[in-house]
This record gives structure tokens, C-alpha cells and sequence, in this order.
């Protein structure tokens, strides 16, 4: 049976926050006891602290708000205090009641009814969810239950398992070779590519990957499940401030599993705006040249065994049309010339065109894991082609490297790494010695917190993000825009970028904002959502503080933020919406009619610090950036560790600046250009 992470008293104020956040509870489809069942399910399958630091910013919030006496208070009361709490200080810890509030928001629309036996199908459990009163409620289908003509463009739901991993290709943790040849740690975008390129050139190679290997079979569209399985922290990791939303996974994959398949280069024509920084210009400017072509014949590699394409149009049938739509009737009447040069299209992604078996089927869970196995993540690319090469490579998962074990020094005077420390889930340690190498690719938090703890200095410096902010509209009629691909279309202003999404109703409820009776009839107007965000670059604002990144936004990045929320609720309301609802603390609702002026002023009001909207980000980039100086970078041209012989970096945490889109194409193709074709190791 599983533990629960809350004690009776943490339990009984999570219950009461239930009863207070959603609406009353006659009108909730679950009672707030079922909320909490389901939050204790949620953070049972979290591992580390999360659940206690959870539990304790819980009972913070719960003591300044007046604790037994706003515990037992009318319903009446308890949401005044809330909102005068909330309107009257600017004290981070009732900041942090917007994300209690969402937590709240996973165990009511993440609810979820079992299915018998011990391992149910997929579509066992969706039929268990059959009559999920939280989905009925909503007006939503399981993917299982959509009706489907069985076309090419029209797919058929069904699962879809020839790219799965073999069992063969895993460690057992009572297994643990003593020796290897190249260990590379982590196993997302820049190490499966760099573990594939080794393995191809007949190196002994072992993957080793924090999280657990989750094959199709095991991927399911229970999203409270997947998400606090596959991500970091279940999905909540923050900066240390709390201000900023950082996902990335947490499973053998990395965070390809739970993305979205963007594949966009750093600059292409008519992918790029025109005005955009020119980031390998910026590189080299900083002591980081990276030839073009190089990198040009990188991405054509890896595009390659990925199939990226542009997506079919019927991926983005109801949304994604949408934005483009709307996008075309505000750059009509606009005579900013950002927007005359603005490019805006379909995205290209690692998905497989209609025709081929594994063909997307437009389900709409790619950020919890393709529970139909459709997705050419990591696992069904080049780890795939890591563990069939000739000398197969192979996989270590649930093992975190705490640091690197160094040899005496070479005749250069240049340290040598010779073993790697892993911990277990059960913390008992093994040392791994390693014979030719190390490949550190564990993203850019873990690999600068590896390399630190390994003695490397300079590591966890000039962090860029790019970060983004969701922007739901009210339309006039039914959108459906759950049954499309999440992310179809995409709008380059040059400063910010704005890109089609939507998600199912768990994650939904937590980019809808508002608060309480509002939330709760917005979330009723499910299919009536259309959705979209904006994403911004913050150039080189975060380091790494006590192991966590510490990330401050400037005046000029809220400025870019207040223009980006303003021009798309514009969007919106040139593509019809009657309401917008920029993801502000306060939940403020824009209504059509309102004039452009009137738009760009209440945002600047309401926007004067980055507690006041709900921001997060997907793409954590730099920490151990290229340099040719070692003064003033951790690894060098060829992305090995300055002053080492054998330690190279190949994930997202080498990129010197902030590159302003989707980072994983880049990551993969900065992996592969250090590694295909040449024995890095010797």
C-alpha cells in the first residue's frame, strides 16, 4: 500500500484549501476528501523532499492566515481572507498561495478512478474513466473514446509499442559493472545523441539516467501519474525564489519525453524573424565561435534520424488555425513594422508523417508521455540506436551520479577522470571505474551541480531562460482544442515568440487562471477555450545557489513580457474571443471591445513585478558555457572541461547565451558535433 506523504493535519488543512479554492463543495463533481486522496496519490509517487517542503509551505500559509480560526470560519470568510491577504502584501509566502492554489487544481481535475487488476491497459483505465465525474463535468473525451474515422488524416487511437526499448538494454542495480570504458550521464537530448555516436564508434558505453525508463506500455493519459512520475519534483520545481516554474523530466529520455517535439534551428529562413538577435554571432562575440556549417551539418544529421518535418496540417486543426487566424487579422491593421516582418507558421517536429505506423494521433498528452507510443523522443531514436549497435550500449536507470573520482594527471598536467560515483534509490553508493571517459549531460542544474561537486570551478553561471506565459481566450463557440497536437502553430515577433497550446484538464486548470467561483466557470468553458502563450528570452540572469537555480527577471524583461501579453490578448480578440485571460495572479479577465490602449495600460498596472503572473519555463539553458578562455568558461571549442583530458559536456548547459527558441534540436546538434565521426576519447 502506499505511504501517504501528508500527516492527518497537513491533510485536514489540504482539505479545507479544497473546500475553499474550488467553489462550494455541493457544486464540485468530487468531494474535497477524494481532492485530497488524490493529492496524497500525487506526492506518494514524488521522491526526495518535495512532498515535505510541500507540506511544510502548507502549513506556512495556513498559520498566516489566521490557522484555527480561518480553519473553522465560514466558507465566506476563508476566501475573503485570501483575497485581502492576497491584494494587501507583496510577502512571497501568500505569492505562493497562487501555487498552492494549483496544486488544489491537479487533485481536482487530476482525478482518477482505478481500473481493476494489478496492470490494467491503457484503455482499461480510460474505461475505468469512463464516467470520471471531473471529465464529464468538463465536456471532455479520453482519447480512447473519440470517435475516429480510421484514416491517415483522421487516425485511429491506438497504441503503437515497435520503438520501445528491449529489456536487454538495462542494468539491473545488483548488476553494476565495475568497470567501463565512457560513462555518459543523463540520457535526454545531448546524451542519447552523444551515447549513440559512441557506441556506434565501438566504444563500451553506460548510460546512467536519474529517473525511471517508462516504455509505451507504462505511459498512460492518467496525468496526476505521469506527471509526478516523469518530471522533476512532479512537474512544481521552481527557482529559489519561487517565481518561476522550471519543468524538465526526470526519466529515461529526459525531458524529450514530456516535450513537444519543437525542432527549430538557432536561424531559418522563414522560421526566423528577420530582426532576431543573431545568436552565433552573439557566441563568438563572447568568445564562443561555432562554425556554422558545422553546426548546419549537425542539425542535418539529427533531423535525419528524427524525421522532422513540418507537422500536418490536422495537427493543429481548431487551435492552432486559430492563432494563425487571429494572427493574420491584428497584423492587417497594424503598422508596427516588428509585425509586418514577423514570421508565422506550422511547427517542424520529430513526429513521423501520416503515413508511417508510428504516425502522431493527435492526443494531446505529448507533455506527460506519449501513452500511445507515437512520440520519436530519446528512447525511440538514438537511445534506440545507442543499445542495437554493434556493441550495444547500455542503460543504468534510477541512479544518480553524485560526482566524478579523478586519476593522477596526464603528461599535460590535465586532470583525468577514471570513476563515477552513483547513488540508488535504496542510497546505497557504487563507484564505477571508467577506462576512457566521461560525457556529462544530466541538464544544465544537475550537470553544474555534478561538476561542482566533482571540483570543477565556474560552473552554474549565466543561466539563460526562455521563458513563457500562458494567455487562454473565451470563444464564442465550441473549440475542442484538446483533440490536436498540444503546440501546432508559432508567430516570430523578433523579441518574443507566441506559439499555439493547450493542454489536458489537469495541466489546463493550472494555466487557466483565476481564482475560486471564476476558475471554477472557466474551467466549465473547456471547449470553449482557445489557448496560447508567449515566450521571452532572459539572457543570462541565473546561477546555480545551494544546488537550486536562482533566476532574477529585470524591468526590461517584464517590459518584453507586458508587450507580448498585450499583443496576443490583441491576437485573441482579432480571432473572435469575447474574454482573455493572461495568467495573472489576480486571475483579471480582458473583455472584447476593450481598445489597445486600454489592453497596454492595465497590463502595465497590474504587472510591476514577476510575483504578479504565473511564469515558467521549459528550456534552462547555459551554467558550463563554451569559452576558448578558461577564465571565463567551463569547457572549451570541443565542449571538453577546461583542464581535463577526458570530461566533455553535451547538453543544453554549454550554450553561452540565451538562443531565444525550443532548445532541443540545438542540444542534440551541438552533441552531435563534438562526437559523430570522431573518437573524442581516443
Amino acid at each position: 500500500m502506499q505511504d501517504k506523504p501528508f500527516n492527518p493535519f497537513i491533510a485536514a488543512i489540504w482539505r479545507r484549501l479544497a473546500e475553499t479554492m474550488l467553489v462550494e463543495p455541493s457544486r464540485m463533481a468530487i468531494t474535497p476528501q477524494q481532492v485530497v486522496d488524490n493529492l496524497q496519490t500525487m506526492f506518494g509517487n514524488i521522491r526526495g523532499q518535495t512532498p515535505f517542503s510541500t507540506g511544510l509551505a502548507v502549513f506556512a500559509a495556513w498559520v498566516v492566515l489566521g490557522g484555527p480560526v480561518w480553519h473553522f470560519a465560514p466558507r465566506s470568510f476563508r476566501v475573503w481572507r485570501i483575497r485581502r491577504r492576497l491584494q494587501n502584501t507583496r510577502v512571497d509566502l501568500f505569492q505562493d498561495m497562487a501555487r498552492i492554489r494549483g496544486i488544489v487544481y491537479a487533485g481536482y481535475y487530476g482525478h482518477w478512478q482505478a481500473a481493476p487488476g494489478p496492470s490494467p491497459t491503457q484503455q482499461a483505465e480510460e474505461d475505468a474513466n469512463r464516467d470520471n465525474p471531473v471529465l464529464g463535468a468538463l465536456g471532455y473525451t479520453l482519447p480512447g473514446h473519440r470517435t475516429r474515422a480510421g484514416t491517415p488524416d483522421d487516425p485511429a487511437i491506438a497504441e503503437f509499442t515497435g520503438n520501445d526499448l528491449p529489456a536487454s538494454a538495462f542494468v539491473d542495480p545488483d548488476a553494476i559493472p565495475d568497470t567501463v570504458e565512457v560513462v555518459v550521464i543523463g540520457s535526454g537530448a545531448g546524451g542519447a545523441v552523444a551515447a549513440a555516436n559512441l557506441a556506434a564508434q565501438g566504444y563500451e558505453v553506460l548510460v546512467i539516467e536519474a529517473g525511471p525508463y517508462l516504455p509505451s506500455s507504462r505511459i498512460t493519459t492518467h496525468e496526476k501519474w505521469m506527471s509526478s512520475s516523469l518530471f522533476k519534483d512532479g512537474a512544481i520545481q521552481t527557482t529559489r525564489d519561487r517565481d518561476i516554474i522550471v519543468f524538465q523530466g526526470r526519466t529515461v529520455g529526459g525531458s524529450t519525453v514530456i516535450n513537444n517535439g519543437i525542432c527549430l534551428r538557432l536561424a531559418a529562413e522563414g522560421e526566423t524573424h528577420p530582426d532576431a538577435n543573431d545568436v552565433l554571432a552573439t557566441w563568438a562575440g563572447i568568445g564562443a565561435p561555432i562554425a556554422a556549417d558545422a553546426l548546419a551539418a549537425a542539425y542535418e544529421r539529427v533531423e535525419a534520424v528524427l524525421g522532422v518535418h513540418e507537422i500536418d496540417r490536422r495537427l493543429g486543426r481548431s487551435n492552432g488555425t486559430r492563432l494563425l487566424a487571429g494572427w493574420d487579422a491584428y497584423k492587417a491593421g497594424s503598422s508596427d513594422p516588428m509585425d509586418s516582418r514577423a514570421v508565422a507558421g506550422w511547427f517542424r517536429k520529430n513526429w513521423g508523417s501520416k503515413t508511417e505506423p508510428n504516425a502522431c494521433i493527435s492526443c494531446g498528452y505529448c507533455n506527460t508521455g506519449c501513452p500511445y507510443g507515437r512520440k520519436r523522443a530519446m528512447p525511440e531514436s538514438f537511445l534506440r540506436r545507442a543499445v542495437t549497435a554493434a556493441r550495444p550500449a547500455r542503460i543504468l536507470a534510477e541512479a544518480e551520479v553524485a560526482e566524478i573520482g579523478w586519476g593522477p594527471r596526464d603528461a599535460q598536467g590535465r586532470r583525468v577522470a577514471s570513476s563515477v560515483k552513483v547513488v540508488l534509490p535504496d542510497y546505497r553508493g557504487k563507484t564505477i571505474r571508467v577506462t576512457r571517459g566521461v560525457m556529462v549531460a544530466a541538464g544544465t542544474i544537475a550537470s553544474s551541480n555534478i561538476l561542482s561537486a566533482s571540483g570543477i570551478r565556474g560552473t552554474g553561471q549565466n543561466i539563460s531562460l526562455n521563458i513563457a506565459c500562458p494567455v487562454p481566450a473565451l470563444m464564442p463557440a465550441n473549440v475542442i482544442a484538446w483533440d490536436e497536437d498540444q503546440m501546432a502553430t508559432f508567430i516570430d515577433r523578433g523579441d518574443f515568440l507566441i506559439e499555439s497550446h493547450f493542454q489536458p484538464p489537469m495541466s489546463m486548470a493550472s494555466l487557466v487562471p483565476g481564482w475560486f467561483e471564476d476558475h471554477f466557470t472557466r474551467m466549465h468553458h473547456y471547449n470553449r477555450l482557445a489557448s496560447a502563450g508567449v515566450l521571452f528570452p532572459a539572457d543570462r540572469r541565473g546561477h546555480i545557489k545551494g544546488g537550486k537555480l536562482d533566476f532574477k527577471l529585470t524591468g526590461s524583461d517584464l517590459a518584453v513580457l507586458r508587450r507580448a501579453l498585450a499583443l496576443l490578448a490583441k491576437v485573441h480578440f482579432a480571432g473572435g474571443a469575447l474574454e482573455v485571460y493572461p495568467a495573472l495572479l489576480h486571475g483579471d479577465t480582458l473583455r472584447a471591445g476593450m481598445s489597445d490602449a486600454e489592453i497596454d495600460a492595465l497590463l502595465a498596472r497590474l504587472i510591476e513585478e514577476p510575483d504578479d503572473v504565473v511564469l515558467s519555463s521549459s528550456h534552462p539553458h547555459g551554467g558550463n558555457e563554451i569559452n576558448a578562455d578558461p577564465a571565463k568558461g567551463v569547457v572549451d571549442l570541443d565542449q571538453r572541461v577546461h583542464g581535463t583530458a577526458n570530461v566533455l559536456v553535451c547538453d543544453a548547459s554549454v550554450m553561452p547565451s540565451c538562443i531565444r527558441v525550443n532548445a532541443q534540436l540545438t542540444t542534440m546538434a551541438m552533441a552531435d558535433r563534438v562526437t559523430h565521426g570522431q573518437r573524442v576519447f581516443g
